[in-house]
């Protein structure tokens, strides 16, 4: 019997994430962020969610993809880490997906280090690689000092 599991999928650099769905909060438009002097370049500032302040991180910069375009406004993925809600910047968001275990394979040794050492394994879907990330390991070490 194989088991089905749902992932949240967005984009950064052309590249297709996702994200376990039960950890995603909610997904919410790009708002003003408040700077963190002295903070990681990763963190991108703080932001007002309801009135939880929510740490923001710089997903290309963490994986060391380049800069997003200026003229392109990102999304904010609000994820539940073991640190509390982080929110996520990512350039686009996808579906929804429902995957099956048996399309889920290691991450390709062609990958980068750092985008690596954050993805636990790829699903091959139709005509494309979704990179699953592991929130906790990109949240890792960014969000208590902010």
């Amino acid at each position: 019997m194989t088991s089905a599991r749902q992932f949240c999928t967005f984009y950064l650099n052309h590249l297709l994430f996702g994200v376990e769905s039960q950890k995603i909060q909610e997904v919410v438009t790009y708002r003003e962020l408040r700077p963190v002097p002295l903070a990681a370049p990763v963190v991108a500032g703080l932001m007002n969610l309801r009135g939880q302040v929510v740490v923001v991180l710089e997903l290309r910069r963490q994986l060391e993809l380049p800069e997003r375009p200026a003229n392109q406004a990102p999304v904010c993925l609000v994820v539940r880490g073991a640190d509390g809600l982080v929110c996520l910047l990512a350039d686009e968001v996808g579906n929804v997906v429902e995957v099956e275990d048996e399309t889920f394979e290691p991450s390709p040794e062609t990958l980068a280090p750092r985008l690596r050492s954050v993805i636990v394994g790829v699903h091959k879907l139709e005509g494309q690689l979704m990179h699953v990330l592991d929130t906790d390991r990109a949240c890792e070490g960014q969000t208590s000092g902010a």
